[in-house]
């Protein structure tokens, strides 16, 4: 038997506060300033200036991507309705869009491709391409030749220009090497699929996928001085943010050798569009140095693909969330409870048993369909079938739901102060340059001026802040509180979380598209 302050106890490692978010806010902004100059895994640049992030004219085309593929139909203000609305073409309608995708197609990666050789994979990426070029052809015949492609690639790349990419270590799975050329792979897979009567395609632009996220995010939010698309953020399987950063801020062997820009009078320190791969060892320390990394997570670290390679994505993100849950579930049950460890469910003693799909369901999200803790652990994690084998009891369920409580709202304080972190190392939030533990700023202090830009807004993807338990909620309060610990009421920007689904592709799509009509080398 077990009281829940028992469990409250036991989960004291993990326990954040508000000051304690704060710290690590502050910390992660000085950390990501000095990864973005010395670090080369990386703040690694995508060659594109901030006003190709976010054009204003009156920009069109089609564009595709791979992975998902499609194309993209970039809608001119002639294509919009007076409210912003793209006027419908074909019935599908998409309200406050200036995009829209056509012919979209998706298949799954399965574990034998990604276990193939690169030129295996990409020569199935191939032909998923030309399948969908086909289509293209088929529903608008005198497509042009070649046809301009963008390109999201989920993993982290070395650019110099904005249409090639070197492929660092992917991860994830996958056993594709380092150092390859990511253009050339895809071309070749395409060729090899490609008919006489297709058009060859010509790759003008490829980034990572939160890149991909804030590019779509920034192309189709209003423009409105007052609110800024600041950051993309990804929260899925992985965990990820993008932002523009000033060229000076990065080491000189970062710096791209041309520059994809609207308008010829950006000169001097331009702002590039910056993956940042923030969950790599580099961004580890603070959370070190503030007491952050539990046994839990050593734990998780150590029996992992690859121990110590992205400590911040093991306690942020969905691969690994379900796994985390699990090691904390199974410690409590034997040490605490004294449940031997051979009585327990099956599932519970095998790395990756508990999912991170239902550890953030439990609870309220499955209720609908299943009223009674109990039973929907049952299902999940069935007992064994021994006469005296342990049940789940309601004070178990209990406690794994405070568990997968515990362990989401961390994540949830920790994206929250990455987030800031990075918005201030890109200088759109100016931290007080003393501790943290300050007054609150009074009279004098330059953050009650009335900010400029009121809302910087982040657009977020990704199942995980999305369905795990309340990550969403949990991620925009601590964002809030962090603002008003640090600046007070009402003087600083509100740092806001919008949606911005499938900016994959839509990312993709719209780069291709403005860089092929409107968009040149910065001279």
């Amino acid at each position: 038997c077990s009281s829940m302050a028992d469990v409250e106890q036991f989960l004291q490692p993990l326990h954040i506060d508000i000051p304690k978010i704060h710290s690590l806010a502050r910390a992660f902004a000085s950390t990501f300033a000095t990864l973005a100059s010395e670090s080369e895994a990386q703040f690694l640049p995508t060659p594109i200036s901030d006003s190709v992030l976010r054009p204003e004219g009156d920009e069109k085309g089609r564009g595709g991507t791979n992975l998902r593929v499609g194309f993209i139909e970039l809608l001119g203000p002639s294509d919009l309705s007076m409210n912003g609305t793209a006027s419908s073409k074909n019935g599908n309608e998409d309200v406050g869009s200036r995009v829209q995708r056509q012919l979209e197609k998706s298949w799954p990666i399965g574990e034998i491709l990604k276990q193939n050789k690169g030129e295996d994979l990409f020569k199935w990426i191939g032909e998923c391409v030309a399948e969908v070029v086909l289509d293209g052809c088929r529903a608008w015949p005198g497509l042009t030749d070649p046809l301009p492609m963008g390109v999201t690639f989920s993993f982290p790349m070395v650019q110099r220009t904005l249409s090639d990419a070197t492929l660092m270590g992917m991860g994830k799975g996958f056993a594709v090497q380092s150092k390859l050329d990511l253009a050339e792979l895809l071309m070749t897979g395409y060729e090899r699929s490609r008919l006489p009567s297709l058009p060859r395609i010509e790759i003008v632009a490829i980034c990572n996928d939160t890149v991909a996220t804030l590019v779509s995010f920034a192309y189709q939010l209003r423009k409105n001085p007052r609110r800024k698309a600041a950051m993309g953020l990804i929260v899925g399987t992985g965990c990820n943010a993008t932002i523009p950063l000033a060229l000076s801020k990065l080491h000189p062997s970062k710096r791209p050798k041309s520059v994809k820009v609207l308008d010829d009078r950006e000169a001097g320190d331009l702002k590039i569009t910056i993956n940042t791969e923030w969950t790599i060892k580099g961004a580890a320390g603070p959370l070190h140095d503030l007491g952050f990394i539990t046994e839990w997570d050593s734990i998780l670290d150590t029996e992992g693909e690859a121990p110590g390679f992205q400590p911040f994505e093991y306690m942020t993100a969905g691969r690994y969330l379900g796994e985390l849950g699990r090691l904390i579930i199974v410690d409590y049950f034997t040490t605490h409870l004294h449940i031997p460890k051979s009585s327990l469910p099956s599932k519970l003693l095998v790395r990756h048993g508990l999912t991170t799909t239902f550890l953030g369901n439990i609870g309220l999200h499955l209720s609908a369909v299943e009223p009674s803790l109990v039973k929907q652990l049952d299902t999940e994690l069935p007992p064994l079938t021994t006469p005296d084998s342990w049940k789940w009891t309601a004070e178990a369920a209990e406690t794994v739901l405070a568990i997968a409580k515990t362990v989401q709202r961390r994540a949830a304080g920790l994206v929250a102060a990455a987030v800031i972190g990075l918005l201030a190392c890109a200088d759109e939030l100016h931290l007080n340059a003393s501790s943290s533990t300050r007054e609150k700023p009074s009279g004098g202090s330059k953050h009650n001026l009335t900010p400029v830009v009121e809302e910087l807004m982040v657009g977020y993807t990704g199942g995980c802040i999305m369905h795990f338990q309340d990550y969403l909620g949990d991620c925009q309060d601590f964002l809030d509180s962090i603002i008003e610990k640090e600046f007070g009421e009402g003087v600083a920007p509100r740092v806001v979380l919008l949606p911005c689904h499938d900016g994959g592709i839509l990312g993709a799509g719209i780069l291709a598209g403005t860089v092929h009509n409107v968009a040149h080398d910065a001279r």
